[in-house]
């Protein structure tokens, strides 16, 4: 076969055009050889985009080797990886790129080293991690800046300038979008908070909700209002917290709702706090539907760690409002109950509830 003969061949081939789109799902159908440099890759393979001249498609791994080509170092195509692993994979590189590099790279960026448009990395990165590019450098920012204000040395004007904000505005404003706490109020471990709550009977005891000026900050289950006071203030051991009137009866109402019958969706703004690793875990929660579970194990690869069953437990444990971030759906590898914030038989009572109303 002559070499036009050969390249009108590969063009007619539907699998040279899941090679220049980059087909996730072409992953591990194929592989492409390249002549001029003696490797083989993956169709997603996110290295500039071979010449048809140049270009052969194997079956296999093992063909492309036999015929003298070196597998590639960057997208490794003799592992094959299910399209849910490779996207895991891919949003982990750039989780990684946005903190190894003191200014985060722009989104344009992070798309091309992954070989997706910008559009379409966005949706892919938000969809395995639950926030945006954007939001996970902010929140690392964020990180950073409460490890400096532990520094009793360290001042907060300080603390902002060594977390990477060039001027403390721009942390003001970004704070402030992700949550309700300052960053004073944090160096005090919450005395400028101001928290206003509470408290109504449920079908699970008696439920304690709390919230600042930005949005529900806890909500708690119990059988003793004064522990769950206290429990409240162990959280917030210098917030100004005050028992609520007949303004927070709306906002009470509809938690006490959602705790008799969870919805997909809980439509109330939420301001809790905790390290990313945690927001991840809540925020994969939160798209569990009522009716189903999850296994530690199962939540632990959904966020694209499969070795941290463990951490997921303690984010799970460390959840500061019930129900609305339904920790109480996650389950042992074999199906059985395990230790919930809460107490066991208010976890198996909200399981079978929503059981019985998602069969319905």
């Amino acid at each position: 076969m002559n070499k036009h003969a050969r390249i009108d061949k590969l063009l007619d081939d539907p699998r040279w055009q899941a090679v220049l789109e980059r087909d996730p799902e072409a992953d591990g159908q194929f592989v492409y050889a390249i002549s001029t440099t003696g490797i083989y890759c993956r169709p997603t393979c996110p290295s500039r985009r071979p010449k048809p001249e140049h270009t052969k498609i194997f079956d296999q791994p093992h063909q492309a080797e036999k015929a003298g080509f070196r597998a590639c170092l960057r997208c490794v195509p003799q592992r094959v990886e299910t399209l849910q692993q490779q996207q895991s994979r891919l949003v982990e590189e750039a989780c990684r790129l946005i903190r190894d590099n003191e200014t985060a790279p722009d989104l344009s960026k992070l798309a091309e080293h992954a070989g997706f448009s910008m559009s379409h990395f966005h949706k892919l990165f938000k969809q395995v991690t639950g926030i945006t590019p954007k939001k996970y450098a902010q929140s690392l920012r964020l990180e950073k800046l409460e490890q400096e204000l532990t520094n009793n040395k360290t001042s907060v004007t300080e603390a902002i300038y060594n977390s990477g904000y060039n001027e403390s505005s721009n942390f003001y404003a970004s704070r402030n979008r992700l949550s309700g706490m300052t960053a004073s109020a944090h160096k005090k471990g919450g005395t400028d908070i101001v928290l206003h709550y509470a408290i109504a009977p449920c079908s699970l005891g008696k439920v304690l909700v709390a919230a600042t000026s930005k949005g529900i900050s806890s909500i708690l289950l119990g059988d003793d209002e004064n522990a769950l006071r206290d429990d409240l203030k162990k959280r917030f051991p210098k917030a100004a917290i005050a028992e609520s009137g007949e303004e927070f009866t709306g906002m009470l109402q509809t938690c006490v709702a959602f705790i008799e019958q969870p919805q997909p969706h809980f439509d109330l703004p939420l301001d809790i706090h905790g390290t990313i690793f945690q927001q991840k875990i809540w925020q994969i929660l939160r798209q569990i539907p009522p009716g189903e579970t999850v296994s530690y194990a199962e939540l632990a690869r959904l966020a694209g760690m499969p070795k941290a069953a463990r951490a997921v437990a303690g984010a799970c444990a460390a959840n500061p409002v019930a129900v609305v971030v339904p920790c109480h759906r996650v389950v042992r590898n074999d199906g059985g109950l395990s230790g919930y914030r809460w107490g066991v038989e208010r976890k198996r009572t909200l399981l079978s509830k929503e059981k019985i109303t998602a069969d319905d």
